[in-house]
């Protein structure tokens, strides 16, 4: 991982990690450096926080969405909703269940709009994808161990 400084903006709240404590989603001025991270992305905004909706998202302005959670059973996931506000999917996040038990603790807004796009490989290999609209510069992957 190269060590970028972080970004100051008022949208890029978040980074998404991993390191030996497992996949996390922490905000900007939680972050440590001197702990070891195999690797991270700043991203944002924030859109659930302590179980609940982050207050003060656009209502408005609709876009494909991809997104990282994290639950308070430890587990993580990656989303992507098409045609959505942040407010619409930070309300769909914090009251819906996702994966039976999942409660979503933070969740964090990775992009919006015609870069968004999100792929998977299934159990049996097969592939399930949408693509992106113009090209991603940035990508989360995520791999058994």
């Amino acid at each position: 991982m190269g060590k970028s400084p972080l970004r100051r903006a008022r949208l890029i709240t978040g980074i998404l990690l991993t390191s030996a404590r497992g996949i996390q989603i922490v905000r900007a001025r939680e972050f440590s450096r001197p702990q070891k991270i195999a690797a991270a992305i700043q991203c944002g905004p924030f859109l659930v926080d302590a179980s609940q909706r982050v207050r003060g998202l656009n209502e408005s302005q609709h876009a494909r969405r991809t997104f990282a959670a994290t639950g308070t059973n430890g587990r993580a996931l990656l989303g992507f909703c098409s045609e959505i506000s942040l407010a619409d999917l930070a309300t769909i996040l914090a009251t819906t269940p996702i994966a039976g038990d999942l409660k979503i603790e933070r969740a964090l807004n990775f992009d919006g709009g015609s870069s968004s796009a999100f792929w998977f490989a299934r159990e049996n290999g097969s592939v399930f994808s949408i693509p992106e609209q113009k090209p991603v510069r940035d990508f989360v992957g995520v791999l058994p161990k």
